[in-house]
């Protein structure tokens, strides 16, 4: 199935920001689209769903169960970055960003950028995944790769760690927090 990409622009809040380019991260199923969606609308930045721009070449191979590898995710990545810089204002992407190297290329791309890493158990991860509904191209069989490609962003700049088995509120909360007390982004209020 091929999909548009998605870059949606966010509904107002009192938190509102300009210059702001983030990545929530992680393993499928740690809720990555759920908290970069909560963040973007909290800030009145895009969102935009890093999986909509992977080439249909990638879409099927995951459809068939088969785990990217880092010539499949070349364009795909070159992809975001473009998308990302698209946006002046900033914008809000969920993306794996699973390798150093994959968050050195978008941090090239776009200087300046922020990661906030969801930390989820493999068991939730495949709960969670296991649990989606029809359309989704990425099967359970492949979260166990997705753990052994993941490079902990830990001690990188500009890198937030957070819980992924906590409610999106809480997290959307505590990343803005973090935002606040690192000055990322103006404040447009």
């Amino acid at each position: 199935m091929i999909q548009v990409p998605i870059s949606v622009p966010s509904a107002s809040s009192d938190h509102a920001r300009e210059g702001l380019w983030l990545i929530v991260m992680g393993v499928a199923g740690c809720g990555k689209s759920t908290l970069a969606r909560h963040v973007a609308d909290a800030l009145k930045l895009t969102f935009i769903e890093g999986d909509q721009f992977h080439p249909p070449e990638n879409i099927e191979k995951m459809s068939q169960g088969i785990a990217l590898d880092d010539t499949d995710r070349d364009g795909w990545l070159d992809r975001l970055g473009v998308e990302l810089r698209s946006h002046p204002a900033g914008a809000v992407l969920a993306c794996s960003a699973l390798k150093r190297a994959y968050r050195t290329r978008l941090r090239q791309a776009v200087p300046g950028l922020c990661f906030a890493h969801l930390s989820i158990t493999q068991e939730l991860a495949n709960a969670r995944v296991q649990s989606r509904f029809g359309g989704h191209p990425f099967p359970s069989s492949l979260v166990a790769s997705q753990f052994a490609t993941l490079e902990d962003p830990r001690g990188e700049a500009r890198v937030l760690q957070l819980d992924g088995a906590i409610a999106p509120s809480v997290l959307c909360a505590k990343t803005i927090e973090w935002l606040d007390a690192q000055g990322l982004g103006s404040n447009a209020k």
